[in-house]
């Protein structure tokens, strides 16, 4: 069998990998310690983000004519693909993570959403949280004025209950009665 043939198959994997992907990073792992590369492993496997290292000459062949065309000019030195396929910042917000506390991890560029990012790009990225993260504050924000609301009707009724809101009302300034036809 040719040296082709036996190529094939490893290209049709990661072009398989990529294909329907929202994002993908490529990074440098040389130099991480087995615990360091396991437990990467691990936090982008518990996110969905496929993770694996190729030869650079089989993601060259892949990524032409892909959107990940754009990250054959950083295949040098060994390489590894990180994918997302349902969060777009999931392997950028992960990788930028813990590159901060390894220091060999060096992510190289990405691709998010068919665009192309740098090494500084991909950590911009890697600062905006995550989906679930971005609807707890919304829901947390529409949340606040009927708490705040609830709290208010609650005082009020702790002080006295209709006194209380009589008395408010009585403060309150009076609203013009409708005329009378």
């Amino acid at each position: 069998m040719a040296k082709v043939e036996l190529k094939k198959p490893v290209i049709e994997e990661i072009r398989s990998v990529m294909e329907g992907a929202k994002s993908g990073v490529l990074v440098d792992h040389r130099g991480l310690t087995v615990a360091q590369d396991t437990q990467l492993r691990r936090e982008l496997r518990e996110a969905g983000v496929t993770y694996k290292v190729y030869k650079n000459t089989m993601m060259s062949f892949a990524f032409m004519g892909s959107d990940f065309g754009d990250l054959i000019q950083h295949l040098e030195g060994p390489s590894a693909l990180a994918v997302s396929k349902d969060d777009a910042t999931a392997p950028a917000r992960i990788l930028g993570k813990f590159a901060k506390t390894a220091d060999k991890l060096e992510i190289k560029a990405g691709i998010v959403e068919g665009k192309y990012y740098d090494a500084a790009g991909i950590m911009e990225i890697s600062k905006i949280p995550s989906r679930e993260e971005l609807l707890a504050r919304l829901f947390g924000s529409m949340k606040s004025p009927v708490t705040n609301f609830a709290r208010v009707m609650n005082q009020l009724a702790e002080k006295g209950g209709a006194a209380a809101a009589a008395e408010a009302k009585a403060e309150a300034p009076a609203e013009e009665a409708p005329a009378a036809e």
